[in-house]
């Protein structure tokens, strides 16, 4: 039940923007009862942050194979193709609205801390098992993340594991080659 509320509110949010949400369409969509929806998230914002964070981690999951830049690069292909879905496009128009509304910054913070939080776990045990050498985790995300988003949001083409492979192995080399510089 949980999942198909938080699926609905994302799916609503796409549609209809965070402005937009109603508990009753929310559980209509996922088919259960309204007070399902208030009992669970009686606050607005948590149903909210909950929603985008569930869509951030279901879509572009980070997996410890035991190879950092594997995973990076997999997570990246993820992402890109997450990113480009009709709900992605969307809710990136919602974090993008998010610089005038504090309520709503404080929603798009919470979920990419989240997501900084997995990436962090990831990067500190690459750390640990010397593949790594010690780095500012929110500086990684936004420098794999940044090439994601430019290649979606200009839709000249589509972003391929390819692009993926290139954009970790130069972001890493980056981090290598100024820690033993």
């Amino acid at each position: 039940m949980r999942h198909r509320i938080l699926e609905a509110t994302a799916e609503l949010i796409a549609r209809d923007g965070i402005g937009g949400l109603r508990y009753d369409e929310v559980a209509e969509l996922a088919e259960v009862n309204k007070t399902s929806v208030y009992r669970n998230w009686p606050d607005r914002t948590a149903l909210v942050t909950d929603a985008l964070a569930a869509f951030g981690a279901d879509a572009a999951p980070l997996h410890d194979s035991g190879d950092i830049d594997a995973d990076l690069a997999g997570f990246l292909e993820a992402l890109a193709a997450a990113t480009a879905s009709p709900q992605g496009r969307a809710l990136l128009t919602v974090v993008a609205s998010a610089r005038e509304d504090p309520e709503l910054r404080a929603v798009v913070d919470e979920v990419f801390e989240r997501r900084l939080g997995a990436l962090d776990r990831r990067l500190q045990v690459a750390i640990e098992r010397g593949e790594l050498p010690p780095v500012e985790s929110s500086f990684v995300a936004e420098l794999l993340a940044g090439p994601v988003q430019l290649f979606v949001t200009r839709g000249a083409r589509a972003f391929t594991r390819a692009d993926a492979v290139r954009v970790t192995g130069v972001v890493l080399a980056g981090i290598r080659a100024t820690h033993s510089a």
